[in-house]
């Protein structure tokens, strides 16, 4: 149950029977009146703006009618006590009852705690990674990989229907570039002696561009099933070649991510899109809505971008729809531009179902958000929205150290180097300890560290003492005394120390955390939250350190301990429902 929605219903109550009363005139608009927690938890629990958004149209000041509304909400049993603020703000304090009762609802509900209706089925797009097919990934594609999968995760959990896809960028220059180093491998494979610098020569632009040895399995692929019919450079191996490395490429890519625990259940071909006449399809509807036209863009102020040649070109009136300028759709050669290529993708996604798309990309992509978002609004006709969210760089150390390359790419770390070094739950939990927009430090050396100052360990530990604690009550209790059901049964009367109540209190915000951050598409609010119950349930271990009445197994107070086994195992279940939004597994004990 999400609290704040439970308090506003008890609101909207009261404000009816007012108006019912003649106390409020009719017709009221109430959707402004909130009700949130305080910003200080000395102040109460839950604080509403009802009265001062309201007092204007029921003719009162805001003080007189937070009066009234304060004398109402008093009536209600949850309620302790009520405090008028400022200009008009009524805070309440919620009864040590009514917070028991939101653990027995959490002991009921385990891991699905927090699982909501919000989305009430929408469809949703997210599309995440969809790094060109020409390697393995390096470590920023995890970021942008763990962000859209967490998000996914939490969208799901807030009651969308989510669908995970990865767009392949398998047309243009540089799949055909890869072909090239593909076929380089080949030929070294079949026993050539031709060196990098002479081949090099043959290529287009004069270059090997990819020279990782990665695409030595490439060229074995490639002897294997066709021998050496492609021998001659002057052969037409191009298709063949490109085609099987990028089936390659993408199984390679599917490795890594599934070794970060990411599965995408849709894998979209850019080249596939375009043979299909997606892009003509797609254009032509710019084309009968009077929303391209032939033009010469005016060069822009300061460096001039790859797309811009003073001539006649088709353009789209993005302008029309918040973008800075109108928009080329073909290049100088007749081909589409990749932005032509892009409105087909989500003229596509809007086609399948989605109106709501979520795109995570590379911050360097900041410059394109713009002219995305307009032609997703002009193809759907203003039904479609899309969302970016952009990720910045991650600065990867070892020992404060910057990390040497990866031999094996040949130029970045891969994103299986820093796995296979840490572990998936690491990588993914320290991705999402800072928003996504915001640079990221990851140094291997300390995210691994067993310490307050690492997020990670911080919360696995207080999940693994918590099972640990629960596996010593063994020793006192039957399972079935102290199993969820039984828990949920209890007296918990005996839970009345402060820092109980404001760990009990932190747990039933997490529904609430899950809305707002599903809202908001910002999965590291998740991870923020953990950090924060893990260190109220510490600090609540530390007291009992000091104090032992307030430890969680009292000896011959069997009651006492029960309730706080049942508070513990709520503060578990709570961690377990957010770690398996962000992906990572709950520990048992730490090693």
């Amino acid at each position: 149950m999400n609290i704040f929605q439970h308090f506003k219903s008890k609101l909207t109550d009261v404000l009816t029977e007012m108006t019912t009363a003649g106390e409020l005139p009719e017709g009221l608009n109430t959707d402004r009146a909130s009700v949130e927690p305080t910003r200080d938890p000395s102040h109460g629990d839950i604080t509403t703006n009802a009265a001062m958004v309201l007092a204007k149209a029921a003719g009162m000041k805001p003080r007189d009618l937070a009066q009234l509304l304060s004398a109402r909400l008093q009536a209600f049993d949850e309620i302790e006590a009520t405090d008028i603020a400022g200009p008009g703000f009524i805070n309440m304090r919620l009864s040590g009852g009514f917070w028991r009762e939101q653990l027995a609802e959490i002991l009921k509900t385990g891991v699905a705690y927090g699982d909501s209706s919000l989305g009430g089925g929408t469809k949703v797009n997210v599309e995440y990674v969809s790094a060109n097919p020409t390697g393995p990934l390096h470590v920023g594609h995890a970021r942008g990989a763990v962000v859209g999968d967490a998000l996914a995760s939490l969208l799901e959990k807030a009651g969308y229907d989510v669908t995970r896809e990865y767009y392949v960028n398998d047309a243009g220059a540089q799949v055909d570039a890869l072909a090239w180093s593909a076929y380089f491998r080949y030929l070294r494979a079949l026993g050539s002696d031709i060196d990098e610098a002479e081949f090099a020569k043959l290529c287009p632009g004069g270059e090997l561009q990819y020279r990782g040895d990665y695409l030595k399995g490439v060229g074995q692929a490639l002897t294997q099933k066709y021998g050496d019919k492609f021998a001659d450079p002057a052969s037409d191996w191009l298709p063949t070649v490109r085609s099987l490395a990028i089936e390659r490429m993408m199984d390679l890519v599917r490795e890594d991510l599934a070794a970060l625990g990411v599965e995408q259940s849709v894998f979209t071909s850019e080249r596939e899109l375009v043979a299909r006449g997606g892009v003509d399809e797609a254009l032509s509807l710019f084309a009968e809505r009077g929303l391209s036209y032939t033009g010469v863009l005016e060069p822009p102020k300061g460096k001039k971008p790859d797309d811009w040649e003073p001539r006649p070109q088709l353009l789209f009136k993005a302008s029309e729809f918040g973008d800075d300028v109108d928009r080329p759709l073909k290049k100088s050669d007749g081909s589409w531009t990749y932005f032509a290529t892009d409105v087909a993708n989500h003229w596509d996604k809007y086609r399948r179902g989605f109106c709501s798309m979520i795109n995570v990309w590379g911050a360097d992509h900041g410059g394109y958000v713009k002219r995305m978002q307009a032609a997703v609004k002009a193809v759907t006709a203003g039904e479609g929205e899309l969302d970016v969210k952009l990720c910045q760089m991650v600065n990867l150390m070892d020992g404060g150290k910057p990390v040497k390359m990866s031999k094996r790419a040949g130029t970045f770390v891969t994103l299986r180097d820093v796995v296979d070094e840490v572990g998936k739950d690491v990588v993914r939990f320290i991705m999402l300890t800072r928003k996504n927009d915001a640079h990221l430090d990851f140094d291997m050396q300390k995210v691994t560290e067993q310490s307050r100052d690492n997020p990670v360990f911080y919360v696995q530990y207080a999940h693994a003492r918590i099972r640990s604690v629960m596996r010593k009550a063994q020793d006192t209790f039957d399972a079935s005394a102290i199993s969820p059901d039984a828990l949920a049964k209890a007296n918990l009367d005996g839970l009345t120390d402060v820092d109980e109540l404001a760990l009990i209190r932190n747990m039933a915000t997490w529904p609430r955390t899950v809305e707002s951050a599903a809202e908001a598409h910002e999965a590291h609010r998740v991870a923020y939250y953990l950090n924060d119950l893990a260190s109220l349930f510490h600090g609540l271990w530390n007291k009992g350190n000091e104090d032992a009445s307030l430890r969680f197994l009292i000896p011959e107070q069997n009651e006492l301990t029960i309730a706080r086994l049942a508070m513990i195992q709520g503060v578990a279940f709570v961690i377990a429902s957010g770690l398996k939004v962000i992906g990572v597994t709950p520990v048992e004990e730490m090693r």
